[in-house]
């Protein structure tokens, strides 16, 4: 018979048993190299990409936010002029440019229109890509040459159809003036008068954004049950209270983040803007992209600090919007 000679624990009537000493636990292993051994495949397929961004994206992103805390300009930067090499004579400022830039009544009215610019290309561009794809999304004749056909402008690059687009805005032989002439109406200053030059280049933006809109809406609307439909017009639901009611809740996940990235790839349209009108007539079109791009490219002396500055606030405006814009979102129950 064997005997037990290790330690024993009494166990008095009426209390809980004292545990003897637990040996000391395995020292874990961090949550980074746990999740380096076990998905080191895919963090091997991943590291390219990683370093690729880092290099395109991180470091000038960087590098901007610190030329927007100097006051570097084209006169105070290094370069080489020959064989003379003139070291960087710039200083570092803070957030003097932030306080200068809020000051700029030229930046608050690029601000301004921007701001309009981007409300009404997304607003417009929604509303005309949801009554496409509710039309196309009812069964009628040509439905498949008519999504091909809509779908063309987002098929063709942008700046070819920017150049057409400049092409028939052409005050004089533009093929919309020739139109309204032939039909006994004055020709209309399409990029030379500042207000309708606004309307023109809304109007541009609104053709290459309508076909996402519509395609991407019209996959919503394919995935909304059509049982709902039925069951809604067998209660006596009109049109309007199934749109209303099925349509545009059913939709919401959509819309939700279409119009996120309409927002961020409007309020950041350059090529529209400066291959169109290069934000005339004198500054009637000029955006916050095109005037930062102006201030770096095209003034003379450039000037990098003003320039990275308002690319910063660019930056800085879009991330609070998508912030407000997911809190928003979460209130009213959506998971983004």
């Amino acid at each position: 018979m064997a005997v037990h000679t290790g330690p024993s624990v009494a166990k008095a009537p009426g209390k809980a048993t004292v545990p003897g000493p637990r040996r000391p636990a395995r020292t874990r292993e961090s949550g980074v190299r746990r999740a380096l051994s076990t998905h080191w495949y895919a963090w091997t397929m991943v590291a390219p990409v990683v370093i690729v961004l880092a290099i395109i994206v991180g470091y000038p992103l960087g590098r901007g936010i610190w030329l927007s805390l100097t006051d570097a300009t084209e006169a105070n930067v290094e370069r080489t002029i020959g064989v003379n090499h003139i070291p960087a004579t710039y200083e570092f400022t803070g957030l003097q440019n932030y306080v200068d830039a809020f000051g700029d009544p030229v930046f608050l009215q690029r601000l301004v229109w921007t701001i309009v610019w981007t409300v009404a290309c997304v607003s417009i561009t929604y509303s005309l890509g949801l009554a496409l794809a509710t039309l196309l999304n009812r069964q009628v004749a040509g439905r498949g040459f008519y999504r091909m056909a809509l779908v063309v402008p987002w098929a063709i690059p942008g700046f070819v159809s920017v150049f057409s687009w400049n092409f028939l805005y052409n005050e004089k032989h533009g093929l919309l003036n020739k139109i309204l002439v032939g039909g006994g109406i004055d020709a209309v200053p399409w990029l030379n008068d500042p207000t309708i030059a606004k309307l023109s280049v809304i109007a541009v933006n609104v053709w290459l954004g309508v076909p996402f809109m519509m395609v991407a809406l019209l996959g919503g609307l394919q995935s909304i049950p059509g049982d709902l439909y039925e069951a809604a017009e067998m209660d006596g639901a009109s049109a309007w209270q199934r749109f209303r009611h099925i349509t545009l809740p059913g939709l919401r996940p959509v819309s939700t983040t279409v119009i996120l990235l309409s927002t961020i790839w409007t309020f950041n349209m350059f090529p529209v803007i400066f291959l169109l009108t290069r934000g005339g007539p004198g500054d009637a079109t000029e955006i916050l992209v095109t005037q930062a791009f102006r201030m770096t490219f095209v003034d003379s002396p450039r000037n990098f600090s003003t320039s990275a500055t308002w690319g910063v606030i660019i930056l800085l405006l879009l991330l609070v919007f998508a912030f407000f814009y997911r809190r928003v979102l979460k209130k009213q129950g959506e998971v983004w």
